[in-house]
């Protein structure tokens, strides 16, 4: 006779296999429902990524435009239009300690004592070269930059375009700018630092570019009624170039007091860009709907450096 289990029989067994039953469906509904998260999120990770990438395309394309007239893209065929750069560099790095030998000015320049503007930290170069080709005032200007690639491809850009009153050279400007600047046989006129690296966090401060042996070399070779820009997107790194030449009110004074076309907001930073074209990051920085933050200095004392012991 066949021998059916009882209702009793299995009930029992259902009860011993439920707890695995329910362990099997928990597993598969938590895999599910990463799976589901997973799917959902890609497309916010695309659109957050077409949306860096279209910013991204309208910076290129708003950089392109107001550098038109150089026309630079053809220029640079062999390794392309952008370079693969590190956009933060340690300048404490043991690679950029050591000062950078001056070049022979007579080599580098049509007429090596003309008046000279640096940049430093002069990024790609084009706003130099485009002041070296396009201001009408007299002048040599000097790009300083740390990011050898950067120098060497803007070097090339001068080459092809003929132009003797622009050079570039890969330095590090904290230790570097007092041995470049002062073996230069004419008058230093014009000092910028547009949109320094800001190193964020206060324990990186100390890479700063300003710091107070360049605000000093600066201050000592600058010849009188020569001046200098500083400018920043970035209100904690502008105040904190302005204040450190603030500090030398006995050598400076504010350039809008001494020129009345330099008009200034309620808070002393410039309206305008004075330079008459922006650089790439002041492109980038306003297309994001950011503030320039801009303070021009203009030398009208001897600096006499204090050798006072205490």
């Amino acid at each position: 006779k066949k021998i059916t289990p009882s209702a009793g029989c299995r009930t029992g067994s259902a009860a011993a296999q439920a707890p695995a039953g329910i362990d099997a469906r928990m597993a598969w509904t938590a895999a599910a429902s990463l799976c589901c998260r997973l799917v959902r999120a890609a497309p916010v990770r695309r659109r957050a990524r077409r949306r860096t990438l279209c910013s991204a395309a309208r910076s290129t394309d708003a950089v392109d435009r107001e550098y038109a007239d150089l026309n630079l893209r053809p220029l640079y065929p062999n390794r392309g239009h952008h370079l693969r750069i590190r956009q933060h560099v340690n300048p404490l790095s043991a690679l950029f300690v050591e000062p950078t030998e001056p070049p022979e000015w007579t080599e580098v320049f049509e007429d090596p004592l003309l008046p000279l503007m640096v940049d430093i930290g002069c990024g790609s170069g084009r706003f130099l070269v485009w002041l070296a080709k396009n201001s009408g005032e007299r002048r040599n200007y000097l790009g300083l930059e740390i990011r050898q690639k950067l120098v060497e491809r803007t070097q090339f850009w001068v080459t092809e375009l003929g132009l003797r009153n622009v050079y570039f050279m890969f330095a590090n400007a904290t230790v570097s700018f007092e041995q470049i600047v002062s073996s230069y046989p004419g008058p230093l006129s014009l000092v910028s630092i547009l949109c320094p690296d800001p190193h964020f966090k206060k324990r990186h401060h100390k890479r700063r570019v300003l710091q107070t042996p360049l605000v000093d070399s600066i201050t000592k070779n600058l010849c009188l009624g020569g001046r200098v820009l500083v400018q920043s997107d970035v209100l904690d790194v502008a105040t904190d170039m302005r204040e450190r030449f603030d500090g030398y009110s006995d050598v400076f004074e504010h350039a809008d007091r001494i020129d009345k076309d330099l008009q200034c907001d309620n808070e002393g930073w410039l309206l305008d860009n004075p330079m008459g074209i922006r650089t790439e990051r002041e492109i980038h920085a306003e297309l994001e709907g950011a503030t320039i933050y801009r303070r021009m200095y203009q030398k009208t004392r001897c600096f006499l450096p204090d050798y006072s012991i205490s």
